[in-house]
């Protein structure tokens, strides 16, 4: 048997010496440590399924936190990378440049919303959050008012672990209220009412504008996750909103953000989620599945207008050191390459049907409040929050592996996943649902 990774003093000899090892050092996301609970142990990766220590395999309807949109170990992202690293793996953003950063940022401003041009690439989705902060605080700045250094948003939402984002992340129900007043203070109206398809709530529309209009004087820039509020929640709802959002930010010369690190690249639907309210922000935010879920990268997208405006500042002081990494800018083609060589859209809508067919008996289930699919993405939500150690391993007997969270169980799987995949995610969702 394969002895598994190397250790600090050689290959660990057995599954069960690495799951020792990492309960001494490896400090796991969303976590104590020491840990309460093993990880599995995965030990390779192929197309839609991860391979466990034990010899099991599951099917990953998470795509590695909605990242591998094309499963693992695509023979094209594998070649862009290998034939990358055969030239160089990195080189400081600092001064220098190179084709795969120059042709990145032009596709992706080929692909956005229209007037978004300009293009900063970041190491991280959380990082690009920051950067777009950073980007509507300092325009504020450059038009002459400092005194706009607040953000608003709705509630429900996430925008990342580092502090700005965390301050635009949910103030109640989020997961970052130990830091309630270290954070900066923020704006927070209610979240959008629930559905995607729901009838539009003028009331609400006009309280949302309402509220932005009364902090115009303090506000730099609203930033909302459009259509799909992720690890807030999973909440899908109805694009006008984003519209009413576009109409007020724009009335009061306020920039708007747009998260899309969680819905960018065809997950809702559309390439990117604004498309479905045909509206375009100031600044745009793209990551996770940018580069297919091989390598950390993500982008800040802004128009000539914000620039201008951070120009009057001087520059704008960021820099992260693996800046537009070559590996990752590389993959990130190649992985957008195969989006728009292929029928992404019919994919995801093959995907939507599958998860809308297999969960449709867990409508009205007992402990079920509510089932929601949207693109690729299905969810679960449960009358009580989820014993998640339960609800994994009853996915894991069906074969799939689910991360549920809060009072969620959900899915993101790879685009390519085939039907009776779908059958079986659906099957799995259910068990863990009735294991929580």
């Amino acid at each position: 048997m394969d002895p598994g990774p190397a250790g600090p003093s050689g290959p660990f000899p057995t599954p069960e010496a690495v799951l020792a090892a990492d309960r001494r050092h490896v400090w796991h996301p969303y976590a104590p440590m020491p840990a309460t609970v093993d990880p599995y142990l995965v030990t390779s990766a192929a197309g839609v399924r991860l391979r466990l220590a034990d010899g099991r395999e599951l099917v990953d309807a998470m795509s590695s936190w909605w990242a591998a949109i094309h499963g693992y170990r695509h023979p094209v992202l594998d070649a862009a990378l290998a034939e990358q690293a055969g030239r160089m793996s990195h080189v400081m953003f600092g001064g220098l440049t190179h084709e795969p950063a120059v042709r990145l940022a032009g596709t992706l401003v080929e692909l956005a919303p229209p007037g978004l041009e300009h293009v900063f690439l970041c190491d991280s989705g959380s990082v690009g959050v920051e950067v777009a902060v950073k980007m509507a605080l300092q325009y504020q700045r450059g038009r002459g008012r400092p005194q706009r250094h607040r953000l608003a948003t709705w509630r429900g939402g996430y925008h990342g672990d580092t502090f700005h984002p965390m301050s635009v992340c949910d103030p109640d129900g989020g997961m970052h209220r130990l830091w309630t007043g270290v954070l900066p203070r923020q704006i927070f109206t209610d979240p959008p009412p629930n559905g995607f398809d729901s009838v539009v709530d003028e009331g609400y529309a006009t309280t949302l504008a309402e509220t932005v209009s009364r902090h115009a004087d303090t506000v730099a820039a609203v930033i909302v996750e459009p259509v799909v509020q992720g690890a807030g929640g999973m909440r899908f709802h109805h694009p006008h909103y984003l519209r009413v959002l576009r109409e007020v930010t724009r009335e009061h010369d306020i920039a708007l953000i747009f998260d899309e690190i969680a819905t960018g690249f065809g997950r809702t639907g559309t390439f990117f989620a604004a498309e479905h309210a045909d509206v375009a922000p100031d600044v745009l935010c793209v990551g996770k599945a940018l580069t297919g879920g091989y390598l950390s990268l993500a982008a800040t997208l802004c128009t000539p207008q914000i620039a201008a405006g951070i120009s009057r500042t001087g520059v704008l002081a960021h820099g992260p050191t693996f800046m537009g990494n070559p590996l990752a800018c590389a993959v990130a083609n190649a992985s957008i390459g195969l989006l728009r060589a292929g029928n992404w859209p019919a994919e995801v809508a093959r995907v939507a049907a599958g998860l809308s067919a297999g969960l449709a008996p867990l409508r009205g289930a007992t402990g079920v409040i509510d089932v929601r699919v949207l693109g690729a993405i299905g969810v679960v939500q449960l009358d009580r929050p989820v014993d998640v150690a339960a609800a994994t391993a009853a996915a894991v007997a069906h074969g799939v592996w689910l991360r549920p969270f809060r009072d969620l169980i959900y899915a993101m799987p790879p685009y390519l996943t085939d039907d009776a995949d779908l059958a079986r995610i659906a099957a799995a969702m259910g068990a863990a649902a009735a294991a929580a």
